[in-house]
């Protein structure tokens, strides 16, 4: 009830976004309601459409990615001070959030259920009743718990990502367990010592009681209307120093197998979507590495864009650009490798597409779709989160009288460095990625 009444006080921008991921969740949905239909109009080609099912994957993790990134923006499951006193702690608000995600998913996969009995025809009374009878089996009884199971895939996953990726991280502890620890000064333990190596507890004074007895208070206590210290969601993210070298290791890695899969003929052929040629399964572990390299690169990528940006006597905007983006990079950067990793697909599909085929079909159309507007959708998310990160340091440099079109510059000037580095990066990927299969 409580993330019911959270969706409909929400912000516009809000609703829009969580309509968006519905309507990711109905594409998705009506991708494996038609691999069912499949099934059921070819149950002598079940490897086929067992390799339909696997396709599916793809827009799946689109739109689960896509969910999780609405889910981290959504301000209303946010923790504020004072909530925790009515009982919404930052584990009811996961809670809440990964209701909110599954009804959100949930209605999507209504919306396919609804769309694909109607295009079946068994729901009459509107345009193009049973337009494709016979391609979804109209004349076969729809199994009941294979439906409800491939429709419940795109809520369960998003929820259980959700709670996975949301979840509250006690960072104090952290932060005592990362504490140095000093050994032989006086009141430390040493572990396992003995005699003056292990301090003796004496007979404690007033002063030392009182004292212990404000810390154990401030150390159980939260002071009412204090802000949290240890927010997940206040403090800044770093990206992490070993993702560029992995992600790049990757990328190598899957031109590599891409390389070596297109000189050797031998190996099982895996059919590809409509209009694309035939290949060597390990042209698909190719392209699945690389696509891996990409995503775990970009915050690391971006990291370094901004790096670059300060270099060589940088002046006050060169500087606040490139700041900018080395503060967002953890936040934008993985969004951004996945774009360009759905890009670098785009472009092989395009030049690896033969015209004198049948063109795209329509659920290679939506396939495509779904995971080109999810990916495109949660790269403008995080944009619209890392915005709201750095509202109070904007806020703070216009009164101190910077110019509005110094900031305004410094965006730009962010947004093109990026697309220096990652439009030729993913063209270069691309064209080798096709030439297994050019070939």
């Amino acid at each position: 009830m409580l993330a019911l009444r959270l969706s409909r006080s929400a912000h516009p921008a809000v609703q829009l976004r969580r309509l968006l991921v519905a309507a990711a969740s109905a594409g998705t949905g009506f991708l494996l309601l038609c691999t069912l239909g499949h099934a059921l109009t070819h149950p002598e080609a079940s490897a086929t459409s067992v390799l339909r099912l696997a396709w599916c994957v793809i827009p799946l993790a689109a739109t689960v990615y896509f969910a999780l990134a609405v889910a981290r923006t959504d301000p209303g499951t946010r923790p504020r001070p004072g909530l925790a006193a009515i009982g919404l702690g930052p584990v009811r608000l996961l809670a809440v959030s990964a209701t909110t995600t599954a009804l959100s998913t949930l209605l999507g996969s209504m919306l396919a259920l609804l769309l694909f009995l109607h295009l079946r025809g068994d729901l009459t009374g509107m345009p193009f009743d049973g337009a494709a009878a016979g391609f979804l089996a109209a004349d076969a009884d729809l199994p009941l718990p294979a439906t409800l199971t491939l429709l419940s895939l795109v809520p369960l996953a998003s929820s259980v990502s959700v709670a996975l990726m949301l979840r509250p991280r006690d960072t104090r502890l952290a932060a005592r367990a990362a504490a140095p620890k000093l050994f032989g000064t006086a009141g430390a333990l040493r572990p396992g010592g003995t005699g003056a190596g292990r301090a003796t507890p004496g007979p404690r004074t007033g002063d030392d009681q009182v004292r212990a007895g404000a810390d154990a208070h401030s150390a159980s206590e939260v002071t009412p209307g204090a802000e949290p210290a240890a927010a997940p969601e206040s403090r800044i993210e770093r990206p992490d120093p070993t993702d560029l070298p992995w992600g790049a290791a990757l990328l190598a890695a899957g031109l590599a197998v891409e390389g070596y899969a297109s000189r050797t003929a031998t190996g099982a052929d895996v059919p590809l979507p409509t209009g694309l040629p035939t290949g060597p399964a390990a042209v698909l572990l190719g392209w699945t590495l690389t696509a891996l390299g990409l995503a775990l690169a970009g915050p690391g990528l971006t990291h370094l864009c901004g790096r670059l940006l300060q270099a060589v006597r940088p002046g006050a905007l060169r500087l606040l650009a490139g700041r900018g983006l080395m503060e967002e990079s953890a936040r934008i950067g993985r969004p951004l490798g996945v774009v360009c990793a759905v890009a670098s697909g785009a472009y092989t599909m395009a030049v690896l597409y033969d015209p004198s085929d049948p063109a795209f079909g329509p659920l290679t159309t939506l396939g495509a779709l779904v995971v080109a507007g999810s990916t495109v959708a949660t790269l403008v998310t995080a944009a619209v989160e890392a915005r709201q990160a750095r509202a109070e340091t904007t806020a703070a440099l216009l009164r101190l009288g910077a110019p509005t079109k110094t900031l305004r510059s410094a965006a730009a000037l962010r947004t093109g460095a990026l697309l220096a580095l990652f439009v030729p990066l993913t063209l270069v990927v691309a064209e080798l990625a096709a030439l297994p299969l050019a070939r």
